[in-house]
């Protein structure tokens, strides 16, 4: 990769499709992105293949605050995508909780007015929530792109997202920060 590179933090959540995040690495690169990877903790310790992805990007993957006095690790980004996004992260986010590294970073970013898009991974009853459609709506006013809704990502019905994985649509988050 060029040392022209833009700089993306890749958020990653605990949700089925985490476990293939690496495609939408190698997408990134190939679009001439390096890639810093934040992992919610469950997403760390359940869903993520750490080695392997930190062999992909080059880097370590991130799920805590540094230590008082410990320099900066990360690159400043360039763009933000939060993928798979879960239920939980776009409710706290949105009600401004950061009581996570991921969450925070998220609210500084926001804050920050760096470009962020969001592809959820929910099924239809928590889509239904009138407090998630609050949340999307509260994130969509900050000026985050969440891709929710019908050529988006499209919520499947209750106990079937095993069966979405293979289909979950990477590209359409990174298309969504190159578009910005």
């Amino acid at each position: 990769m060029s040392p022209q590179a833009r700089e993306l933090y890749l958020v990653v959540c605990a949700a089925g499709p985490a476990g293939q995040v690496g495609r939408l690495v190698h997408l990134a690169h190939t679009a001439g992105w390096q890639v810093q990877l934040l992992a919610t903790t469950t997403a760390r310790e359940h869903f993520l293949d750490i080695p392997a992805l930190e062999t992909l990007t080059g880097r370590p993957v991130r799920s805590t605050h540094r230590p008082p006095g410990e320099p900066a690790r990360t690159p400043r980004a360039d763009a933000v995508i939060v993928a798979p996004a879960t239920y939980n992260t776009i409710n706290k986010w949105a009600a401004g909780i950061a009581d996570t590294y991921p969450l925070s970073v998220l609210a500084e970013l926001t804050g920050l007015g760096v470009p962020i898009a969001v592809l959820p991974f929910i099924n239809e009853a928590f889509a239904a929530n009138a407090v998630f459609t609050r949340s999307v709506e509260t994130l969509r006013a900050a000026g985050i792109t969440v891709l929710l809704g019908p050529g988006l990502f499209e919520p499947h019905p209750p106990r079937t997202g095993p069966d979405k994985i293979t289909t979950y649509p990477w590209h359409l988050a990174l298309s969504a920060i190159s578009r910005r």
